[in-house]
């Protein structure tokens, strides 16, 4: 009996040993995208000026390397990491890594689709900042690398699962409960300005009269313009005042629009689809300069429309207006008992809304490559019409202008070499 004991004893001490073996094979030799649930994600920052430092720390990672084309950048970012933290200048050496798993993307908009599907294509997982491409094309692409290569790929608006929604004093889960509820009927009008708890920020608009200034020589400003066309260098094209030029972005549309506009998409049930149709009210864009605009119009299929008045001149409107009621700013409602009548409607559906177990299991994130890409669509949408400064008609299926090659230039911009997507 007692020899049965120590074959048993001996039987399961071996057995453990190589189970404890099993768990500290490096991922790589498990196969590229493997990841043990208990470890710690190795994350690379592409961009560590303003909102590159956002991305520095947070639970379940830690930083590997970091990337940017300005030193003192990189020299200020490193001083606040590891030693060992690798530098770059050049994200297309960074994202070759085995190490890394994550890849931020915190560069100006017109780099995001480049850099995020060559990151995917590289094997990495990807943390995108808004808006999430510079164009609608550049948008399919980066989906079609996603799905391609298998990542997980998250784009960094988050109002759509947490956080108070600005003016509407709460999260978006109630207002999509009450829009799903069918207590405000349909179709419905969604107004953002700043009546409604909205600030378009016009402050960032581009200059007309730039003069040529010398490079600074910690900037290597030919890898910053990258794709977009070369202009002379003046500090107010980079770094904080980029929004203001369309090369780079599309201003306050460009800034704030798929923050405002996502969670718009997401309690409209629009994931799948975009407008039918955008119609401005602005001023003549300047081709280089942003300017301002007065009103933008989306207008579904269905006859739902969004909103969005850049002067303020909707005094008194909802920000949802439907045959049946209005929500005001505060959650405020023209309806008798809202919240009693709505405890009686069921609560949207689950969110994945933790970024690292999305990566970690494997699971797509709230916010990914293919509802992110449509509410990036109602921004771009909004940037070409403004550029032509005429109204556009669109085909949310082939995602195309229809009957229109001027508008349809737009889903691509022209790339200087060597860069594509």
């Amino acid at each position: 009996m007692q020899r049965k004991n120590n074959s048993r004893r001996a039987f399961l001490r071996n057995t453990a040993g190589a189970l404890a073996a099993f768990t500290i094979v490096p991922r790589h030799v498990l196969g590229r995208g493997f990841i043990a649930p208990s470890d710690q994600l190795t994350k690379a920052i592409v961009g560590v000026g303003n909102m590159g430092q956002g991305h520095i720390a947070y639970a379940g990672t830690r930083v590997g390397a970091i990337c940017d084309v300005d030193k003192n950048h990189l020299a200020s970012t490193l001083a606040k990491l590891d030693k060992g933290t690798k530098t770059f200048s050049d994200y297309r050496e960074l994202i070759q890594l085995p190490e890394i798993d994550i890849v931020h993307i915190a560069t100006p908009p017109h780099w995001h689709g480049i850099i995020a599907a060559d990151a995917l294509r590289a094997g990495k997982d990807v943390w995108c900042e808004k808006p999430m491409t510079a164009t609608i094309g550049e948008g399919k692409r980066v989906i079609e690398a996603v799905q391609q290569h298998g990542r997980i790929f998250r784009l960094n608006t988050w109002f759509r699962f947490e956080d108070i929604f600005y003016g509407m004093g709460t999260t978006v889960k109630p207002i999509k409960k009450l829009v799903e509820s069918g207590l405000l009927g349909w179709p419905l009008k969604v107004t953002i300005g700043k009546h409604t708890g909205f600030d378009w920020k016009f402050y960032w608009v581009g200059k007309t009269n730039l003069e040529e200034m010398p490079v600074p020589p910690e900037l290597d400003y030919n890898m910053w313009l990258g794709p977009a066309p070369y202009k002379p260098y003046n500090p107010h094209r980079v770094h904080q005042t980029f929004r203001g030029y369309w090369d780079y972005d599309g201003g306050g549309l460009g800034d704030m629009g798929q923050h405002y506009l996502d969670p718009v998409q997401y309690f409209l049930g629009k994931d799948d689809t975009s407008p039918v149709s955008v119609e401005i009210d602005a001023p003549q864009q300047h081709p280089d300069a942003v300017g301002i605009w007065r009103r933008i119009e989306y207008t579904y299929a269905d006859g739902c429309k969004i909103i969005l008045d850049g002067e303020g001149s909707e005094t008194n409107a909802a920000y949802i207006e439907g045959p049946k009621g209005k929500l005001y700013p505060g959650f405020r409602s023209d309806i008798p008992d809202l919240q009693k009548k709505l405890d009686s409607f069921p609560d949207p559906e689950p969110q994945v809304t933790d970024f690292i177990d999305a990566v970690k299991n494997r699971k797509k994130f709230a916010l990914n490559e293919s509802n992110g890409h449509r509410s990036c669509t109602l921004v771009n949408l909004g940037k070409a019409a403004l550029r032509l400064g005429r109204s556009l008609q669109y085909d949310p299926v082939k995602q195309e202008f229809v009957q229109d090659d001027e508008a349809n230039a737009q889903l691509f911009k022209p790339m200087r070499e060597p860069w594509i997507i």
